[in-house]
């Protein structure tokens, strides 16, 4: 199994995973023509996905989901919640995840996780395939219990480390998008990611990607100052970017 990422940030998010009998994106936050030229950059056509999961509603995820699968006849995986917070109009291969069931896309198993965000129904993904584990985990404002048991033991992860509070609380955004981005239904703070890192076990972790990075409330910088000390033991930390996400990583 190996994953990459077509973009990571507010202007729009997508993680492509592949495995010996299948491709799938989680999430489109581009338009089509930008999702397909991100894709090429990675060797990668749409035809060849088998599946679009989407986490949540909010447009920097789901902007191109529709239009993408149209296009393409792709089928689509989200919760009743995602799907009826907003008119996508038709799409060829819906397929709703119900009471977060987990389930099967050509021999991968998808773990869906009910996360804590200001969206109508959000999840995130823990895929599994030939025993390895790939935990999918962004915007969340906070870490419940049921996260930490559900990201145990992954083989990689792509974890939020979206703002530096002290950034957050002295830029520009107004008062109550700064208590939303904060706050327990927002996103994870660089300390937040560290503090969970620090409980669940990272001894199988090759991989870890920090992801959603605030490019107003935070910097690349300040987030491996704050995940220094509990990544040090890690095989392999990468920083996203949001103009070119990340290249392939791979598990063996």
């Amino acid at each position: 199994m190996r994953f990459a990422s077509l973009g990571s940030g507010s202007r729009g998010n997508s993680t492509l995973v592949e495995w010996a009998t299948g491709a799938l994106l989680i999430d489109c936050g581009f338009s089509v023509k930008d999702t397909e030229q991100r894709l090429l950059r990675l060797d990668r056509r749409a035809e060849q996905l088998a599946a679009i999961l989407v986490t949540h509603e909010h447009s920097d995820h789901i902007k191109g989901v529709a239009a993408l699968a149209r296009r393409y006849q792709i089928p689509v995986y989200m919760t009743p919640g995602t799907f009826h917070s907003r008119n996508l109009g038709e799409l060829p291969d819906l397929r709703l995840i119900h009471a977060y069931t987990p389930f099967e896309i050509n021999g991968l198993t998808v773990k869906p996780v009910a996360v804590p965000h200001d969206a109508r129904e959000p999840a995130q993904f823990v895929l599994e395939f030939a025993g390895l584990r790939l935990g999918i985990l962004t915007d969340l404002g906070s870490i419940t219990p049921h996260v930490e048991a559900c990201y145990q033991s992954c083989d990689a992860m792509v974890l939020e480390a979206n703002h530096d509070p002290a950034m957050l609380a002295y830029g520009s955004y107004p008062p109550s998008l700064k208590q939303r981005v904060g706050g327990q239904w927002g996103h994870l703070s660089n300390q937040q990611a560290a503090g969970f890192l620090q409980r669940v076990d990272t001894r199988r972790l090759q991989h870890l990607v920090v992801a959603h990075i605030s490019q107003q409330n935070n910097t690349p910088a300040l987030a491996q100052a704050a995940l220094m000390p509990v990544t040090s033991q890690i095989k392999q930390v990468t920083y996203a970017c949001q103009n070119e996400g990340f290249d392939w990583l791979t598990l063996v």
